[in-house]
């Protein structure tokens, strides 16, 4: 099973009644409150009053920009509260601004004159040391990010723009695109030469990195993304004994909590709850891409040329070389990454894989899943628009929201968090209406006080179902609806 033999998959190079819809609460969320209060240093007065007046002043702004026509020059916020501002080219809008609730504000330019400036801009290609441009009310200006001013104003005035409209201000800033992690895509380890395949994306604390077989890399080798972008390096290793590794990854990468399933099409990883014998289970890989069978063993023992490997999946699925580390899921769910096996994808083949489970409790890894929410609750709950309470006793359901269910009209993604007491095990079902009955679309059932889930579902009619499987005690059910 090492990366330099052939038997590894590494590569060398019913009726229901429809509820009333509830009025929407004038009060912002708290988590919301919180998060403002947080991260721009202001009250909790102020965060709420904020809300309230940017509010209003989006409701407003439109009408403004109508009424004052071409002389409309704009309108933004100021102060911690968010007293609105709205520009214009003629003192003689000033009254009309004032009974609109928005501060008056006289400018030489209007926003359409401004808009005129940038589109001189858009057409013109900038030098590296230039940023970003934009229109900005605030300065009745066109701001441009630069970090070398003399080549920034050389470009402005090659394009033909009006040199005096137009402001800069220092940046540091290095703007880049940033790429996906989706299991079954290719990366390569430049050091040895070839290329493995993604499993997982999941984290260590905040560091964001993927699961893959042990025997793709080394700790401390480098790895590049499968655009040859430097991607991340080799953390946890451990092969042989077992064969599972977690790249962690650099500020380039971002995770949706999807597999690449090619010609199946972009997949959500939704939970890791293990597919039993006979099941079905499909594998994604940098090689041979897309292809599925069933699970004929669980916990087997590989006896590989390079080292014996226990705890492995056999599975009927093919596989080969490169495809290694590659993910294996059964619908939704994360079941673990490529090791090696026999045959191929044209005769067919016998592939073992490396359950996820045991590097995520190994290495204190989260596993990420679809819409980039990790499964772990925050405490209390307490970032979720929506909070019931509860009390359960063991072997006991109640239904999420207020005994009853709630209707989705758009397409989105649901997700719940269940904050239980300490030493019991509850678990939370989301549940939708299939015309007949009540179906589980998504759970969260790990031997657990506390449960999270994320659902990406169409319109329809949805219920939490809390249940205690051992246990009693109260629960909070956080809920975010699409």
């Amino acid at each position: 099973m090492l990366r330099r033999t052939p038997a590894l998959i590494a590569i060398a190079v019913g009726a229901l009644v429809v509820p009333a819809t509830p009025a929407v609460a004038e009060k912002p969320p708290d988590g919301v409150i919180a998060s403002l209060q947080r991260d721009l240093g202001i009250t909790q007065e102020q965060a709420i009053n904020r809300m309230a007046n940017e509010a209003r002043g989006n409701a407003v702004a439109p009408g403004l920009s109508k009424k004052l026509g071409d002389r409309f020059a704009g309108v933004w916020y100021e102060g911690q509260e968010s007293t609105l501002v709205a520009a214009s080219t003629s003192a003689a809008d000033t009254g009309a601004i004032a009974r609109s609730g928005a501060r008056a504000r006289i400018v030489p330019r209007s926003l359409a004159q401004l808009g005129a400036v940038k589109e001189r801009l858009d057409r013109s290609a900038p030098p590296a040391s230039v940023h970003s441009w934009a229109v900005t009310p605030q300065t009745n200006s066109v701001s441009v990010q630069t970090s070398d001013q003399a080549a920034a104003r050389a470009w402005v005035s090659a394009s033909g723009a009006d040199a005096t409209a137009v402001t800069f201000d220092a940046s540091a800033e290095r703007p880049r695109l940033f790429y996906d992690i989706r299991g079954g895509d290719a990366y390569y380890i430049p050091s040895a030469g070839y290329r493995c395949s993604v499993g997982f994306a999941a984290r260590r604390g905040t560091q964001l990195g993927f699961t893959t077989a042990g025997h793709c890399g080394d700790v401390g080798d480098a790895t590049n993304g499968y655009n040859q972008v430097a991607q991340g390096t080799f953390q946890i290793s451990s092969f042989p004994g077992d064969d599972y590794a977690w790249v962690s990854t650099n500020s380039n990468w971002t995770a949706p909590g999807v597999v690449n399933g090619y010609s199946a099409g972009i997949l959500p990883v939704r939970g890791s709850t293990v597919t039993q014998p006979q099941g079905a289970v499909c594998r994604s890989g940098s090689t041979t891409q897309w292809h599925c069978g069933t699970v004929t063993a669980l916990n087997t023992t590989v006896n590989y040329p390079e080292g014996t490997v226990s705890g492995l999946t056999r599975t009927t699925v093919c596989a080969e070389g490169g495809d290694s580390g590659g993910a294996f899921i059964s619908g939704d769910q994360a079941q673990g990454m490529t090791s090696g096996g026999s045959g191929n994808c044209s005769s067919g083949g016998t592939t073992y894989f490396q359950p996820l489970g045991e590097i995520l409790s190994v290495g204190g890894l989260t596993l990420v899943t679809s819409g980039g929410q990790d499964p772990d609750p925050p405490v209390g709950c307490e970032d979720y628009r929506e909070r019931y309470n509860g009390t359960l006793s063991s072997n006991q359901s109640q239904y999420q929201p207020n005994n009853s269910y709630y209707q989705s009209t758009a397409s989105g993604t649901h997700a719940a968090c269940l904050d239980g007491p300490s030493g019991v095990d509850f678990d939370v079902y989301l549940q939708k209406w299939n015309g007949s009955s009540w179906a589980t679309v998504a759970r969260g059932d790990s031997p657990n006080p506390d449960e999270t889930i994320s659902y990406n579902g169409t319109a329809g009619y949805y219920r939490y179902r809390v249940h205690a499987y051992s246990g009693s005690g109260s629960y909070t059910l956080g809920l975010n609806r699409p």
